[in-house]
């Protein structure tokens, strides 16, 4: 679906649960580059710095959220909640379900390559929306976004003990049954410098056991070693 009519606008704005005063805002926030470079046009706006803002608002909405939420909580749990809730497949996911990817405007190359589908070009696009949300109706209809459609991955994360250090148990299951650290070797940096993802590698003895992405390297580390206890707990009982 194409957003370039009034039904398809109105859509779009009921599954995203707000109506905008400035229509233009949520154009610009599903326009892919691919779209602008292909039409040649350099006056075409296009998501990427909505992405940059986005991003920051909703670090700051989540941080504000799990601050008060959970005050038994340490800097460093709430660190790695706010991770977990703010990584791409999370964003990913919402985004799927509210039919963001369907309503993008793609370059055809894009939309030939599974743009549509892709999560990285989904949760830019999620961020460049609650940043369009934000521009709008201002902090609090952004905050309001985000309580209806992520605010509950956070809690379900932290009723799942989601916060449960990783690397601190692999490095615990190493030095136990190999008589060796972990190691932590980052494979893959992409993005531009403000949003950078990482992708983070372990390895046991020089052997590869997980591969881990997050927005910082140890959020990626932490998930290298998540995966990692799950390899080897098919394997061995002490997990």
């Amino acid at each position: 679906m194409r957003v370039s009519s009034s039904k398809n606008i109105a859509d779009l704005e009921n599954n995203l649960g707000y109506t905008f005063k400035k229509k233009s805002l949520l154009k610009e926030a599903i326009t892919h580059k691919s779209y602008a470079h292909e039409k040649q046009k350099g006056s075409l706006s296009f998501n990427e710095r909505m992405e940059f803002l986005g991003d920051s608002v909703l670090e700051l909405i989540i941080s504000e959220y799990i601050f008060t939420t959970y005050p038994e909580y340490t800097e460093a749990d709430l660190s790695r909640i706010k991770a977990y809730t703010v990584q791409e497949s999370t964003l990913a996911e919402i985004a799927k379900s509210i039919n963001i990817g369907e309503c993008l405007i793609l370059g055809k190359g894009e939309e030939m390559t599974g743009g549509r589908k892709k999560d990285s070009l989904l949760a830019d696009a999620f961020e460049a929306v609650l940043a369009a949300i934000y521009l709008d109706g201002g902090y609090k209809k952004a905050k309001a976004f985000i309580l209806r459609h992520l605010i509950y991955k956070t809690d379900e994360l932290s009723t799942k003990n989601f916060i449960f250090d990783f690397k601190t148990k692999l490095q615990e299951v190493a030095q136990a049954e190999f008589g060796v650290l972990p190691a932590y070797v980052i494979h893959k940096e992409e993005g531009p410098e403000h949003k950078k993802t990482f992708e983070v590698k372990v390895f046991i003895n020089e052997n590869y056991l997980g591969l881990g992405k997050g927005k910082t390297k140890k959020a990626a580390a932490q998930k290298a070693a998540e995966a990692a206890l799950k390899k080897l707990k098919k394997n061995a009982s002490y997990i």
